[in-house]
């Protein structure tokens, strides 16, 4: 079995958001349609949403720089919900795939999903509070953009020619 079918088993049993929308029918080819509203997608916008207010959180209180921060309950509480969060980007751009719509947002799904994974790394090497500001500073981008790329209206594109 393929890791990307055993990762989507696996999903699709844990969240009934993943379900329903690997459920729904692919729309007209030549229409583009908005996901946002979709329960999967609403949830990764919320998640997003969250993680970012306690990254600006940090940012503002330099809650980074303090000693142990890294190895505390709430850094942990972090990493642990922008891992699912990285999981669920990359079931939503699964979806999309056997859907076969939204070659853009598919494409950006999975580099976001892959991108979350190294920004956490990023962030645990950082040896300095200007480091670790820089860190912060594009874990928030991403997390941000992970919202706007769902919620901004879908283009008409015939070829994007991404291949995600």
């Amino acid at each position: 079995m393929s890791c990307g079918l055993a990762l989507s088993l696996a999903l699709m049993m844990s969240d009934p958001n993943v379900a329903a929308a690997a459920a729904l029918a692919p729309p007209a080819a030549d229409a583009p349609v908005s996901v946002a509203s979709e329960p999967l997608f609403v949830d990764i916008v919320g998640r997003s949403t969250a993680l970012k207010s306690v990254v600006d959180a940090w940012t503002a209180s330099k809650a980074a720089d303090a000693e142990g921060f890294f190895s505390g309950p709430a850094y942990a509480d972090f990493k642990t919900r922008a891992q699912a969060l990285s999981q669920t980007d990359m079931q939503a751009h699964l979806i999309l795939k056997e859907r076969g719509t939204d070659g853009d947002l598919k494409c950006i799904l999975r580099g976001i999903s892959e991108d979350i994974v190294h920004k956490i790394a990023a962030l645990e090497a950082a040896a300095s509070p200007e480091a670790r500001a820089v860190a912060l500073s594009e874990m928030s981008y991403l997390l941000n953009d992970n919202v706007e790329v769902i919620t901004s209206p879908p283009q008409h594109d015939a070829q994007s020619g991404l291949e995600g």
